[in-house]
């Protein structure tokens, strides 16, 4: 046994020396010559967004689209883990995978994209005016195409269930090539190439998407401070945020996932819960939800036509595919992540909880962060406006809170919360490159907190280059996400046959086949 678990915590070096190189080289590049790095970056992120964009738009359709079959048929009560009960309760359950995902953008994004289609009105909606109340459902409904279900879908069902199948029911390591297993068998999980391949581009996608929003709150946080208390907006105080932080990741990775990550994650929900409510009490509450009603009501009714847009190649790369290709990037290690976390669920309560629950609390989220924004705007124009233009995304939020009655406390915990969710994703994304590293659901506590700490240093190495330099790197995940969607593409058919397979197993009568 106790070879065993030594042999489970081995190092893959390639992988490790391929992905942590990679990430070094661009650092190292940037400090060289941040202008080319840029350059670069923007040429391939043009080229896979004008070459890809449509692959990932179908992608991602295409994930929610089966796992609803998937999860709504009678193959939704096998239960993946070999677990008779989930091991993490519900709420705590739900509380990480969120946590998890909305630090990306759950409240940096929910302040800024609503406001910015109300400013400027995406194409799908041509013909109405910016500014207007004609220009509110839109707006919002466009941010809902980015961060709605086929967004969540992708980070956690198909991907999800071929994981859970191949590792807790086929024994195959918790690496991303076991994506693979159902093709390949052993022989992708033995010395090979592609196997490596597969497991280091994943890493660096879901790292850069990472080490941008660490980045991205240094600059968010440094932002707020000055305006909320007047503490100096400089590189030292933003670099000071960001290592602060990473030292609390770090922390919390070594306390394990029964404990860091989900005592983060439930407080940081019921905190986001609060301040959902308080902004409903203190400010609009009926715009709220009656612009929710209507831009959601909009969004599934014209849920096909918003996904699979094409008309504006320019806006979708500002927009939509960044965001799919961004949600693709992290969809390998996310996936990973969400199997580790959900031992004992069944496929439905799977889908439930990551394609339906969490899109819909997203959507009104965003509606209550950034449609208040909007109301702000509409009744006193440039309240919000103003800042997000002069000083970026990050001022859209403080702007927001300073509208309401007791805006400056509402502010700082709309801080807080920020800062805890990208805490709680710096955390939760050391622990699963760890476990890709060494194949095993619970690496060791050094190696987490080696990959929370170096995300931070990367991240604070490219502020003191400049903001363009956390940008480059933010956009480089569009460009990571080309292997990565070819990888999820596959899941396409291996999640169907693995849930043929394990209904057999659990003796659960498989669906009729239609061969007409």
């Amino acid at each position: 046994m106790k070879n065993r678990k030594k042999q489970d915590q081995t190092i893959d070096k390639p992988v490790l020396f391929l992905s942590g190189g990679a990430l070094l080289a661009f650092v190292i590049l940037a400090l060289i010559n941040q202008e080319m790095v840029t350059y670069v970056v923007n040429t391939m992120f043009n080229w896979s967004v004008t070459y890809f964009g449509s692959i990932y738009q179908v992608l991602m359709v295409g994930t929610l689209v089966i796992a609803l079959i998937l999860g709504y048929s009678k193959f939704g009560k096998i239960r993946l883990g070999k677990l008779e009960k989930p091991e993490i309760g519900t709420f705590k359950w739900i509380s990480i995978i969120m946590c998890t995902l909305l630090a990306a953008g759950g409240v940096f994004w929910a302040a800024a994209e609503p406001l910015s289609h109300f400013l400027t009105i995406p194409p799908h909606f041509s013909g109405i005016e910016a500014g207007t109340t004609e220009a509110v459902v839109p707006a919002l409904a466009a941010s809902f195409v980015d961060w709605g279900f086929v967004s969540w879908a992708i980070l956690g069902t198909l991907g999800t269930i071929v994981f859970m199948y191949s590792h807790y029911h086929r024994n195959a390591p918790l690496k991303p090539r076991s994506m693979l297993y159902p093709i390949f068998g052993d022989k992708i999980m033995k010395k090979s190439a592609l196997g490596t391949f597969v497991d280091a581009f994943s890493i660096v996608s879901v790292a850069a998407g990472t080490i941008g929003p660490i980045g991205f709150l240094g600059l968010q946080a440094g932002y707020g401070l000055s305006a909320l208390f007047g503490v100096p907006n400089n590189l030292f105080v933003q670099c000071l945020i960001v290592i602060v932080i990473v030292l609390a990741a770090g922390i919390s990775a070594a306390t394990g996932i029964h404990k860091g990550i989900q005592i983060l994650s439930s407080y940081n929900i019921i905190l986001a819960v609060c301040l959902m409510v308080a902004v409903i009490i203190l400010g609009p509450a009926l715009f709220i939800f009656d612009s929710y009603l209507q831009s959601f009501g909009l969004y599934v009714q014209d849920f096909l036509t918003l996904n699979t847009f094409r008309g504006d190649g320019a806006w979708l790369g500002l927009w939509t595919v960044f965001f799919f290709a961004w949600f693709i990037g992290y969809g390998p290690m996310m996936a990973m992540f969400v199997s580790r976390i959900s031992r004992g669920r069944t496929i439905r309560e799977l889908v439930t909880a990551v394609a339906v629950i969490a899109p819909v609390v997203t959507t009104f989220w965003f509606t209550v962060v950034g449609g208040t924004g909007i109301f702000a705007e509409m009744n006193n124009p440039g309240a919000v406006s103003e800042a997000l233009n002069s000083a970026g995304p990050p001022a859209a939020m403080i702007a927001i809170a300073e509208q309401l009655p007791l805006g400056t406390i509402i502010g700082f915990f709309f801080l807080v919360a920020t800062i805890v969710f990208v805490l709680t994703t710096t955390d939760s994304m050391s622990l699963t490159i760890s476990m890709a590293i060494t194949g095993n659901g619970d690496p060791s506590k050094f190696l987490r907190v080696f990959w929370a700490i170096l995300m931070g240093l990367v991240a604070t190495v490219l502020i003191t280059i400049g903001e363009d330099s956390v940008g480059s790197l933010q956009s480089f995940i569009v460009v990571t996400a080309v292997p990565v969607s070819l990888l999820m593409l596959t899941t396409f058919w291996t999640a169907p046959r693995a849930t043929r397979e394990l209904a057999k197993e659990q003796k659960i009568d498989e669906v009729k086949r239609y061969t007409k």
